[in-house]
């Protein structure tokens, strides 16, 4: 009796060492992996970042040049290839660029008591997205070869900032067809942060937009996820809205600029007439529901089933990279 009260002792010792050790390797591979909140499968939608090389150059014509009809005939002594008129043309504008790692949780709404300019509080449903944002390092630049050609080399960025823009957009259209202007920026509300911060990130930090742009991006290297999370709010915003689109800018630097060469005239400032455009990130939703009873439950990411004419996007695409 003494002996099978022994062996069955030994087994529940041994039993006991090897869940402690099962545990210990599985929270030190979890604290290798990340740092921050873990969420369920599915919860956090991620956006790899993005670098094409067509950010890396931009050709145009200097207008300012060029709207000397003079210089294409100076120097004389030069072929017409050669001049300062005809060099102005197709000139490459190249530079280094970079993106940033996007994550967002489902956008929801939320009653939030919000102060007023005459000193009296207001419930409102704001709606909100929170976000994680990382430096994973995706970077490219061009160099410059023997050959006197150029080609596009990786290049990390150890450390960057993120300045969001969130402007979340109506893609609805009105009977005739013609679409519902209608633009919401990102509201920093402080009370609206501390109830949000309370529901989805008890134990982190959230930033609102001022708060985001203070701070640096370190480049994450390794299986380890860091980041910094930060939520975007919209305030009366209206029910009827369908079909819509959140722009979020400063997930990288990449831009391009249209120019006017019919609104230049010689000796205007530099840049007349020019018109920049930022490399944003464009994600869809729609609501399938109405405005009577307004539900978080009822938004869906991605594009609306055969309505891909609201958002200027092919069918079923949930995202996309323009510029704008």
């Amino acid at each position: 009796m003494c002996v099978a009260l022994s062996s069955y002792s030994r087994y529940l010792f041994t039993v006991f060492v090897f869940c402690i050790v099962s545990v210990g390797i599985a929270a030190a591979q979890g604290a290798g992996e990340s740092s921050g909140p873990q969420f369920a499968p599915g919860v956090l939608t991620t956006i790899p970042p993005e670098v094409d090389l067509e950010d890396l150059v931009s050709v145009h014509d200097l207008i300012e040049i060029r709207a000397n009809a003079q210089l294409e005939r100076e120097p004389n002594t030069s072929t017409q290839t050669r001049t300062l008129f005809d060099m102005a043309k197709d000139v490459g504008f190249r530079r280094d660029v970079w993106c940033l790692e996007l994550s967002f949780k489902p956008l929801r709404m939320m009653y939030v008591d919000i102060p007023q300019p005459s000193g009296k509080v207001q419930r409102k449903l704001v709606w909100y997205l929170v976000y994680r944002v990382r430096n994973t390092g995706v970077g490219l630049a061009s160099q410059q070869e023997a050959d006197s050609t150029f080609a596009a080399v990786e290049k990390p960025f150890d450390t960057l900032q993120f300045t969001p823009q969130f402007v979340l957009t109506s893609q609805d259209l009105d009977r005739a067809g013609q679409p519902v202007h209608k633009a919401y920026l990102d509201r920093i509300i402080p009370s609206a942060v501390q109830a949000i911060q309370r529901r989805e990130l008890p134990e982190g930090e959230l930033l609102n937009s001022a708060q985001m742009a203070e701070r640096q991006l370190a480049k994450e290297d390794g299986r380890q996820i860091g980041g910094l999370w930060g939520v975007a709010i919209w305030e009366d915003v209206d029910p009827q809205i369908d079909f819509f689109s959140v722009y979020v800018g400063g997930l990288t630097n990449a831009y391009d600029w249209q120019d006017a060469p019919e609104q230049f005239r010689l000796g205007d400032p530099p840049g007349t007439g020019r018109k920049f455009q930022h490399k944003q990130l464009q994600l869809n939703f729609w609501r399938p529901g109405d405005d009577l009873a307004e539900n978080e439950e009822e938004i869906r990411f991605g594009s609306a089933p055969g309505q891909a004419e609201y958002y200027g996007t092919p069918e079923g695409v949930a995202y996309r990279w323009i510029y704008r």
